[in-house]
């Protein structure tokens, strides 16, 4: 375990993960990703959260450790999700007399799941602003449904003034790997949390009433020091506003040329004075990236193949992703590429219109096969009609 301190009497018990691919089936995580527990030492012993099932046996070894050969007596659940509810039943099983604490949507969603002995006689039911007392530490409960599940809640320790927030605040990456906080956490707030900002922005409201010190989410960094840069940064995704001046390049293609037409389009926009232009290749490149700098930056271009009087699959997914995460509030430009019949801008303008506060550039790009000189004056038209403000 690695060595994280919170303070005296609140402990942290989670475990790293460096061997896991894919976090959720599908999000690539080259440095792992930790599952954050705590345990909390008063008259009462309370731990919040359990961990992946991939982690039991380190996280009972370091729950124990940390006891010190007392017992718990209750048990927090933040969120009911398998990567932090996994040993639900084994810890209630192994101290029959703890008490489980959960919203209404918690004690639902629990027997679907597990099948734990005295459910009903174990359970302490609260709502928005209920609180528990455990002897120096007053623990209040502030709901955050749909920030990404619906019995999602946080946990307010009034006397530390720590908020334990569930998956907000949130990122990839196991805590022994050293890396910037923005970038990984921002994949994961976008990919994982980002359909639902307005549930978001219905928590930072109440996190605004409150004094909070310290943050400790259930994956990465504890957060002790300028907090405000952290909640800020909350407040840019959760409200879809873009967070820099920027271009994110998004092409599919499937022999090169459309490959090349998108290099170029950098090319033109880094000389026509972009700030900053990003670009991905959609097949090959890490999608939940992509997802990202989507958000991140205020403008984009699509450039895609046609394919079976379609687009191209990968960017069909892509803009499907971006529409079932609310991507909104960004102006959108289109390069289409087909030998005989191009058909990629026409589909990819169809998901579009589904988004909301989209701004379409009135220009598209008609690449047939390959990229011509007619083709390089019109991305020039295209470049400076998305770079105008």
């Amino acid at each position: 375990m690695k060595d994280v301190e919170i303070t005296d009497q609140i402990k942290y018990i989670g475990v790293d993960d460096k061997t896991i691919d894919l976090f959720e089936g599908q999000y690539v995580v080259p440095n792992g990703i930790s599952y954050n527990s705590y345990l909390i030492k008063d008259e009462k012993n309370v731990v919040m959260d359990t961990v992946d099932r991939r982690a039991s046996d380190e996280w009972f070894e370091n729950l124990e450790k940390a006891l010190n050969g007392e017992k718990v007596d209750y048990l927090v659940v933040s969120h009911l999700e398998p990567d932090h509810g996994a040993n639900i039943e084994r810890l209630a099983n192994k101290y029959p007399e703890m008490k489980i604490v959960g919203n209404l949507r918690t004690f639902a969603f629990i027997p679907q799941f597990f099948n734990i002995e005295n459910l009903e006689e174990r359970k302490i039911e609260v709502k928005e602003g209920d609180t528990l007392n455990v002897g120096k530490h007053t623990l209040q409960f502030v709901m955050a449904p749909m920030v990404h599940w619906p019995e999602v809640m946080c946990t307010y320790e009034q006397s530390e003034k720590i908020l334990f927030t569930a998956d907000g605040f949130g990122k990839f990456g196991a805590l022994d790997t050293e890396e910037d906080w923005t970038c990984e956490a921002r994949r994961y707030y976008f990919n994982i949390v980002g359909k639902y900002g307005a549930q978001v922005q219905a928590l930072l409201k109440k996190v605004a009433t409150l004094d909070v010190k310290m943050i400790c989410p259930l994956h990465g960094p504890i957060l002790k020091e300028n907090l405000g840069f952290y909640i800020n940064k909350y407040d840019i995704w959760s409200s879809y506003k873009p967070e820099d001046d920027g271009v994110f390049i998004a092409f599919s293609s499937i022999h090169g040329h459309t490959k090349e037409a998108a290099y170029k389009m950098k090319e033109i926009l880094e000389e026509k004075g972009a700030k900053k232009v990003a670009i991905s290749d959609l097949a090959r490149d890490d999608m939940a990236e992509a997802i990202e700098d989507a958000f991140r930056y205020d403008k984009i271009v699509l450039a895609s193949s046609s394919y079976n009087m379609g687009v191209f699959p990968a960017m069909e997914q892509f803009l499907h992703h971006l529409q079932g995460k609310n991507y909104q509030n960004r102006k959108i430009a289109i390069i289409e590429n087909g030998t005989w019949a191009p058909s990629a801008g026409k589909c990819m303008k169809e998901i579009i219109a589904q988004m909301k506060d989209i701004t379409l550039c009135d220009t598209t790009v008609t690449i047939m096969s390959k990229m011509n000189n007619e083709n390089i004056e019109n991305m020039k038209k295209l470049a400076d009609e998305l770079l105008k403000n």
